[in-house]
Parts: structure tokens; sequence; C-alpha cells
């Protein structure tokens, strides 16, 4: 028997809240347990889009939240029960970013809630601090002692850390059009395999069906697509036309520029997105090897190849450090190094992100990230292209990597700004020293570093 819409979209908070309970107690990634909880479910569309929405919305917002909840909960919302706690956060959500979902109905499910789980006293306490929220007017209400990284952090919900490095690094207003470019919603694109059908084609296919679709403004392969669910599981992925992607990461292989017939290295290709899109760029013809850490990513790579039906594609799994003893000097007519990075460029995506991560992250992994490039870049030929790439904003894995790699190596010369990914993008994106740095707020995509290096024959 079907559940009324009431009765679902109470089981659609109560999904949430269990996920962001176990988000916030054992550590667990918001994407991987939301996917799998609403895949276990029996929630219609609608109720799953909303269980997303307030999981990605109260994490992401949860700075903000705790801040304004800290004026209203006596005792202090550390001391609460976890379930207690993120009910008040998520029912708070609502009410602030929520314009969709009545505030007196938000309050209601969270009492309700309340007394399935707790005694009266609890939902007592979770109606009083909800209606005094309501009585409040606008919130969050902000100090006026408070210093302007502060402010954002608060009102933007990013750690404080992070706004005063953004700040440092491309100046205040900036690193405030960063934190609120990560809290909307990510827009959700696919790739076109161009062995297949061509971009309009798909794309015409797409509007008679009846979706919300339009040509990419960032890449030529790309169709951004709103409210069309998980295109992953339509009839276009199956058959091999398209791979979800963002718009950003598709700039990566463009900037490699893979001709049919070249011998090309992806050092680090799972999930192997660039792989296939390199794949596609040489019209199947041609040598890639991708390789990544893992085998079990490995297998990734080459189901998605399998999907796209490209064959010129073979995969491995050793750690790229040992690429250039494994294999022959100077085999390579192209390489693509898509570094391990901190990932602050996908926090759209990933809001949990914000909260994990640590000022010595950024350090640890940059140490890495010199390291693969100086290794990887024994395998290139002369007057090859070798393209080092980044998920990050942070120059510190990004053109500092790249400008060390050059001093180090004379033979290597910058051509990123000789690329049609700068024509097209040139106006908006950022010369970083000597790659293209993408942020957030630019095209609505992920944060992006991409240079390419030539080397000198």
């Amino acid at each position: 028997m079907r559940k009324s819409s009431k009765q679902a979209a109470g089981s659609a908070r109560e999904l949430a809240l269990d996920v962001l309970v176990r988000v916030e107690q054992e550590g667990a990634y918001s994407n991987l347990l939301l996917n799998s909880s609403l895949q276990k479910s029996a929630l219609s569309r609608e109720d799953s889009g909303l269980v997303t929405e307030l999981v990605y919305g109260t994490i992401s917002r949860m700075l903000t939240l705790d801040h304004v909840l800290g004026d209203f909960v006596s005792k202090g919302i550390t001391k609460l029960q976890p379930w207690v706690r993120n009910l008040l956060r998520l029912s708070l959500y609502q009410i602030m970013y929520l314009d969709r979902i009545p505030s007196h109905a938000a309050v209601n499910e969270a009492v309700n809630i309340a007394k399935k789980r707790g005694h009266q006293g609890i939902s007592g306490m979770v109606n009083g601090v909800l209606r005094s929220v309501l009585r409040a007017g606008d919130l969050p209400v902000l100090s006026k002692n408070i210093s302007e990284t502060e402010r954002i952090s608060i009102l933007h919900s990013h750690p404080l850390w992070m706004v005063e490095r953004w700040s440092a690094e491309y100046g205040i207003e900036t690193a405030e059009a960063m934190c609120a470019a990560n809290n909307e919603p990510p827009a959700v694109s696919v790739r076109v395999n161009t062995t297949m059908i061509s971009r309009d084609s798909l794309l015409a296919k797409m509007q008679e069906s009846g979706l919300d679709a339009a040509a990419s403004k960032v890449s030529p392969y790309g169709i951004v697509v709103k409210g069309g669910g998980n295109l992953a599981l339509s009839a276009w992925y199956k058959d091999g036309y398209l791979s979800v992607q963002d718009e950003s990461s598709m700039l990566v292989a463009e900037a490699v520029e893979p001709e049919p017939g070249m011998r090309v290295l992806d050092c680090c290709a799972a999930p192997g997105g660039k792989s296939a899109h390199m794949g596609e760029l040489m019209k199947d013809e041609g040598y890639i090897y991708a390789n990544d850490l893992h085998a079990h990513k490995a297998k990734l790579i080459s189901d998605q190849a399998e999907r796209l039906g490209l064959d010129c594609i073979t995969t491995g799994s050793s750690d790229a450090l040992e690429l250039a003893a494994a294999l022959p000097p100077e085999s390579f007519d192209r390489i693509l190094l898509d570094a391990p990075c901190s990932g602050l460029g996908v926090i759209r995506r990933k809001p949990d992100l914000k909260w994990r991560k640590q000022p010595d992250d950024v350090a640890s992994v940059s140490a890495l990230q010199g390291e693969l490039l100086q290794s990887v870049s024994r395998l290139l030929k002369p007057g090859g292209v070798l393209v080092y790439s980044t998920c990050t904003t942070e120059q510190a894995e990004n053109s500092g990597i790249v400008a060390e790699f050059l001093e180090r190596n004379p033979d290597f010369v910058p051509v990123s700004f000789e690329t049609p990914v700068w024509e097209r993008l040139g106006g908006t994106a950022l010369a970083a020293g000597q790659g293209i740095q993408l942020l957030p707020q630019h095209f609505g995509s992920d944060g992006f570093y991409i240079a390419r290096l030539r080397r000198l024959l």
C-alpha cells in the first residue's frame, strides 16, 4: 500500500536524520552513505530528492546552523544526544533555507520524530527551541565586533582557516564568492561520447524527451541537465552515449590534446573519466595506459572503457611513483598526471570535505605531488606534452608545484595559454602561475587547475 505524502515526507526526514547521525558519529562519507540508504529505501523520486537536499544542505550549512542554535539551546548543542543535535540542525536548515517547506511543517515533523525516538522532555525541548527560532526574525545574528573573515565563515558556513587562506590567496571578495558558490547545489553535467554520437544529436534527443538540457559553455563535449535525475540510470548511459562528469573535469583531456595513434599515459586514472575522454578524442585509435594504485579502481576504468566501446585503453594497478622504473623512458607522446590532492575544489559536491580537511593536509599532499610530477616526466618523449591537473584551489598544490618543477627541469616549457581551453575561458578563469585556475563561482563547475607542459626536442 502506498504511503501518504505526509508519511513519506516524515520517512524522508527520518532517513536524512539517520544519515546525518552516521556521518557525524562514524565518519561515514555522506555521498556513499546517502546513495546506499536511498537504494534500500522505497521512497519516491521526489522524496529521495528531499532526503538529498536535507543531508547535503544540513552538512554544508552546519557551522551557520550551530551558530544559530547556540543562542537557543541553553546547555549548548555539544551536550545534546547526536540524534537530537542533528534533528535540530536539519529542522533549522528547512526553516532558514527551504522556502518550499512551510516552517510550521518542519517544526511539527521534528516534534513527531522527537516523540517517536525520545521522551516527552526531548520533544518539548525541540518544540521550544524551534518555535523560539521562528519568533527570532532574520538569522543568523552576527556580532558587530567580528572580522570580515569570521563574518564570511559564519554566514557561508566554512572553517575559518579556509576563509583566511583563500582571502590571503585570492582577496576577500573572491574568497566570499568561493564560499557562497560551494553552498549552491551542483549542476548535473554529462560528456558526450563523440565516437558514437555528436553533442548536437544527443542534446536534441534529450530535449525531445522533455529534459531541460543545454550545451555546456565550458566544454564543447558537455551537456548540462537540470532536474534530470540520475543520468547514470538512463539508456543513453547504458548504451555508451554519455558519461556523467563535471564540466571542469572535461577540460583536462582537451588540454592533453591526444591524437589518433598516439601513446598516452594516465598516471592516476580512476575512476576513468579522463582516460575514456582521451580515448574518445583519439577516435579509439592508439594506446592509453590507464594506471591506478588500487586494482579494484583499475577495474572501474576497464568497465567504463567497455561500456563506451573503447578498445584503446589498457589498465594497470601500481604506485604511480614506480611507473618510471617499470616503463621504458621517453615512451609516451602524452602524459596526464591528475594528481591526488586536497580536493577543495569539489566542496559543492562533497560538503563534508569542509569539516574533514585541515591546513596540514595541503602541505602533506603537495610533497607527494611534486615527487610524482618529477618521476613521471621521465616517461615523456621529447616534443611530447605533459598535463598536470588537480581538483583543488590551493596554489601550494597547483602553481607552486609547477613552478618548482619548471625550475628543476629546463627541458620543459609551459604552454597552458596556447590552448583552445584558455582561449575559451581566459576572460573568466584565472592565470595562476603557468596554469589555468577555475574557481567554483566561475561557471558553477568544480574548482580545477590545469597546466600544460611541453618537453623540448
